[in-house]
């Protein structure tokens, strides 16, 4: 049970040692701007491979574009205000949570939510502008992180971070439908299935690096539930789930599909060997740091070849 009581107590205790913020980086904390930039870059990967593979001149859908990087950092930035106003009793505890605006009360309640509402409403409205299908995927992801995952399984379930995943894995969803809809197309379903295989490694390493204080929330994530050993493997098995769909680019590049299993196949590895040489933190924070560099590679690949190749094609 939430408990209202427990979170004002933790609202002014944290009120009191944290000094006062400029409004911009009480909204940037609230929106989780960081998070807002890594998922951009999926969507953009999504949209300028759409580009490439129906050989479509960006000229011809500059509208569609802009109306997209809009859209999602509206909707990106509405989850995210969401979460932190459901998630501040828990976030209260945790310390790498805190001090956010959500829970020291630099952001109130009824601030938060008309701030969400109208991002959720402005950010789907602007998908609609680039196609329906677009503002279709948009809406889904905001949904289902809100709901399936703030509101139910992150608090209930050791596959909270499956869940999750499916909501993360829209970005490049949303890029690909404002420009095409077909969505059985390998690039589509490829970069949908890396998205959301890259989830689970990426999320258990940050709960293991976290562990003391989820456990103290009560967050069953799957490390405080199951223990290390098993997040170890269930790690592996997606990372090998993950070196699989590389080979659904290779229709469109074997470059990308090289560059994907490079990086899914060293991941593996440091997985085995740090396991064996490394404790459980430093297996971790390895893991996490392998991770950001990963899906950052590989999705500024597919938007470096994706833009190379229109250009050429021009």
């Amino acid at each position: 049970m939430r408990s209202d009581v427990k979170i004002k107590k933790n609202v002014q205790q944290a009120s009191l040692t944290r000094p006062r913020q400029t409004l911009a980086k009480v909204l940037a904390e609230t929106m989780k701007t960081g998070i807002i930039k890594s998922n951009l870059i999926a969507m953009l990967a999504g949209l300028t491979l759409a580009l490439y593979t129906n050989h479509i001149s960006p000229l011809e859908k500059v509208p569609e574009i802009i109306f997209s990087i809009l859209g999602s950092t509206f909707v990106l930035g509405a989850a995210g205000t969401f979460n932190n106003l459901y998630d501040r009793d828990i976030d209260s505890i945790m310390n790498r949570t805190k001090n956010r605006p959500t829970v020291t009360g630099a952001m109130q309640l009824k601030s938060g939510l008309l701030l969400g509402i109208s991002m959720a409403l402005l950010g789907i409205a602007a998908l609609a502008f680039a196609t329906p299908l677009a503002a279709l995927f948009g809406l889904f992801g905001l949904f289902f992180y809100v709901v399936p995952y703030t509101m139910w399984s992150k608090r209930r379930t050791i596959y909270n971070t499956e869940i999750g995943s499916i909501s993360g894995a829209m970005p490049p969803l949303i890029g690909w439908a404002a420009i095409s809809s077909d969505l059985l197309n390998p690039g589509a379903i490829g970069l949908f299935a890396v998205t959301v295989f890259w989830q689970m490694p990426h999320f258990y390493a940050i709960a293991i690096r976290n562990h003391d204080e989820y456990k103290a929330a009560k967050v069953p994530m799957l490390p405080v539930v199951k223990g290390f050993k098993r997040t170890y493997i269930q790690t592996n098995l997606y990372l090998l789930a993950l070196i699989a769909v590389s080979y659904l680019f290779a229709s469109l590049s074997i470059g990308i599909v090289s560059v994907s299993l490079v990086l899914s196949v060293g991941w593996l590895i440091l997985s085995i060997v740090g396991y064996n040489k490394m404790t459980p933190q430093k297996w971790a924070k390895a893991m996490f740091i392998f991770s950001l560099n990963h899906i950052t590679i590989l999705f500024s690949t597919i938007i470096l070849y994706s833009i190379v190749g229109t250009i050429f094609r021009l």
